[in-house]
C-alpha cells in the first residue's frame, strides 16, 4: 500500500450551506492551507478577513451563464483527478499549469428543500447542482490523494486528522469520506429523478432510484441479531421521521414501525370534527375510538383490548392535554405521538423517563399520493400509497334492510380502521369505537371469529353481561369469498356490514345477509394491507 498520508496544500471550498464555514476555513488557513473558492463562498471567506483565491482566477475564465459554469474546467478537475504518483499525470499538470487540489469541500444546491417548499418547476430546475456533483465524484474517485467533504458535520474529523498528522489526511478518513460522497450524490440524483417522474406522471420509470439520509443507527433491527438504521427521505410527511422527540429513550426499529402505523391510522380522523385515539401493538390497531375529548377517545380505545394495549403505541389526532396524559401514563406505554402537547401534559409524561413523546407539528394528509416500497429477494416492489378514504366513497346498500344513521356512522368508522389492519382484516365497531379486531389471518372467517372473541374478552374486562359484538357493525377489508365469515359476524350479534364487494359469490353473501336480517353496504374499494 502506498504511503497513506497525504499532505493538504490547497483546498477548494464551494458550499450552499455555510454552517461552520468560516471557523473551518480559518482553521485550514492556520495550518498553512491555501484556500480557493467560488461566488458567495469566496465572498464570505474574504469578508472574514481570510486570504482566498477566486476559482475564476484559478481557471482564467469568469463564472458565466448565471453561475451554471464556473468549476467545469480542466484546472479544477485536473487538480482533483491527477494521481500524484503517476509520472504522466504529473507531466500533464506541469505542462498545462494545473495545481493540485488536495481537499474539496462541497455541499450541493438545496434541491430537496426547494421541492419540499413547493417552489415552481423552474426554481426546482435551477436548484439542480451540476458542478458540485461532478467535483465530488472526481475527488471521491481519487480518494487515494484527495479528501472530499460533503457535510459540515465532518469538518471536525478532517481538522482532527490534519492536526494529528501535521497537515495531512489519512487514507482511512479519505475512504470514509469518499463513501459518504458517493452516497450523497446518489441520494441527490434519486431525489431529482423521482421528482421528474412525479412531474411527468410516470409511475413506472425505467430506473427507480432510492435515497435517504441517516437519521440514526439503531441498536438492532426487528430482532437482536439484525442490524438496522433509520433513514429519512426527501418527502416531508408529518410523522415519526419528522417528529421532535421531547423525551424518552432511543426509539427501536419496532417502535418506529409501530408508531408510523398508529399515526397514519389516527390521521384518518379529522381533528376539527372529533378527537381520536389509536392504540397499536405489533403494527395493528388494538383499539381505536372517537370521543368528545382525547381522554374519552383514549379510554374507549383502551376498552377494546386492554391486554394488548400494555406496551403499545398511543397516537392522538389533537394536541395532547394534561387530562389525557394523566390517564395514558397509568399503564406501560412505549410511545405517545401527537401533533403537539401542552406544557402540563409534557410534565406529566416526563415522570415516565423511558416513555417516548413525539410531537409532529401536524397530521399527514391521508389523501396525498406517495410511494410505498417493499423489498423482495433481488428487487423491490413500488406502489402508490393507499390514499382511498371512506368519506369519498359512494356506499351502495345491497340488502333489503337499510342501515340506520347510527349504523352508517359506525360502518364508515369501522372501514376507516380496517384500512390500517393487516389482512385478512375484520373490525367490529359500536358507537364510533372498535370493540373487536381480527388481523392477519390466513382465512377471513378466522379473522371474523377472532374479532368476535376479542369483543367477548373486552366485555369481560369491562364487566359487561354480554359480548360487545352485540349490536355492533362489522367491516371487512376485502370481499367475503363465502358467506361463512359474514355468518360468523351475525352469530356474534352484529347488525350491519361494510365490505368492498366484487366476489363471484356476492349474490350468495347478500342472500345470507338478508336471511340474517343484516344491513350491508359495498364500498367498491379494497384495503389489503400486507
Amino acid at each position: 500500500m502506498p504511503n497513506e498520508l497525504r499532505r493538504v496544500e490547497r483546498a477548494l471550498l464551494s458550499v450552499s450551506d455555510k454552517t461552520g464555514l468560516i471557523d473551518f476555513a480559518r482553521a485550514l488557513s492556520r495550518l498553512g492551507i491555501a484556500l480557493v473558492s467560488t461566488g458567495g463562498t469566496a465572498k464570505a471567506i474574504a469578508d472574514a478577513g481570510l486570504a482566498v483565491t477566486d476559482v475564476s482566477d484559478l481557471t482564467g475564465f469568469p463564472e458565466m451563464m448565471d453561475g451554471r459554469v464556473k468549476t467545469l474546467h480542466p484546472k479544477v478537475h485536473g487538480g482533483l483527478l491527477a494521481i500524484r504518483s503517476h509520472p504522466e499525470h504529473q507531466a500533464s499538470m506541469l505542462g498545462h499549469g494545473i495545481a493540485p487540489i488536495d481537499l474539496l469541500v462541497v455541499n450541493l444546491y438545496p434541491f430537496e428543500a426547494t421541492v419540499a417548499a413547493g417552489k415552481p418547476y423552474d426554481d426546482c430546475i435551477e436548484n439542480i447542482d451540476i458542478g458540485g456533483p461532478a467535483m465530488i465524484r472526481a475527488a471521491a474517485k481519487n480518494h487515494n490523494d484527495v479528501a472530499v467533504v460533503v457535510e459540515a458535520s465532518d469538518y471536525a474529523a478532517v481538522l482532527a486528522d490534519l492536526e494529528t498528522h501535521k497537515g495531512a489526511t489519512t487514507l482511512t478518513l479519505r475512504r470514509k469520506l469518499a463513501q459518504k460522497a458517493y452516497s450523497r450524490t446518489a441520494a441527490y440524483d434519486a431525489a431529482i429523478s423521482n421528482w421528474f417522474a412525479n412531474e411527468l406522471g410516470d409511475t413506472s420509470p425505467a430506473f427507480r432510484a432510492l435515497g435517504g439520509s441517516l437519521a440514526e443507527t439503531m441498536r438492532y433491527g426487528e430482532n437482536p441479531h439484525q442490524w438496522a438504521a433509520f433513514y429519512r427521505t426527501p418527502e416531508r410527511r408529518p410523522g415519526v421521521a419528522t417528529a421532535r422527540q421531547v423525551q424518552g429513550k432511543q426509539l427501536s426499529y419496532n417502535n418506529i414501525n409501530d408508531t408510523d402505523a398508529a399515526f397514519e391510522c389516527v390521521a384518518e380522523f379529522d381533528p376539527n370534527r372529533t378527537a381520536a385515539c389509536v392504540i397499536v401493538k405489533h403494527a395493528n390497531p388494538c383499539g381505536v375510538a372517537e370521543g368528545a375529548s382525547l381522554l374519552e377517545a383514549y379510554e374507549r380505545a383502551l376498552a377494546c383490548d386492554p391486554v394488548s394495549a400494555f406496551g403499545g403505541i398511543v397516537a392522538l389526532n389533537r394536541k395532547l392535554d394534561a387530562e389525557a396524559a394523566k390517564k395514558i401514563v397509568e399503564i406501560f406505554t412505549e410511545v405517545i405521538i401527537a401533533p403537539d402537547a401542552d406544557e402540563e401534559a409534557i410534565a406529566l409524561v416526563a415522570a415516565k423517563k423511558n416513555l417516548r413523546l413525539l410531537l409532529t407539528g401536524g397530521l399527514p394528509d391521508v389523501r396525498k399520493a406517495g410511494l410505498s416500497l417493499r423489498t423482495v429477494a433481488g428487487g423491490f416492489l413500488a406502489q402508490a400509497r393507499d390514499n382511498a378514504v371512506v368519506d369519498d366513497m359512494e356506499l351502495k346498500v345491497v340488502t333489503k334492510r337499510q342501515p340506520s344513521e347510527a349504523e352508517l356512522a359506525d360502518l364508515r368508522f369501522a372501514f376507516r380502521v380496517a384500512k390500517h389492519v393487516k389482512s385478512n382484516a375484520i373490525v367490529y365497531a359500536k358507537n364510533l369505537a372498535t370493540v373487536g379486531v381480527g388481523a392477519g389471518q390466513m382465512s377471513r372467517v378466522d379473522s371474523s371469529r377472532i374479532a368476535a372473541w376479542k369483543a367477548g374478552e373486552a366485555a369481560k374486562a369491562a364487566g359487561a353481561a354480554e359480548s360487545l359484538a352485540k349490536g355492533a357493525v362489522v367491516a371487512s377489508d376485502a370481499f367475503f369469498p363465502f358467506a361463512d365469515g359474514l355468518l360468523a359476524a351475525a352469530e356474534a350479534g352484529a347488525t350491519a356490514v361494510i365490505q368492498p364487494g366484487g366476489s363471484m359469490r356476492d349474490d350468495e353473501v347478500i342472500k345470507a345477509a338478508d336471511e340474517a336480517g343484516l344491513a350491508m353496504v359495498f364500498t367498491g374499494h379494497r384495503h389489503f394491507r400486507h
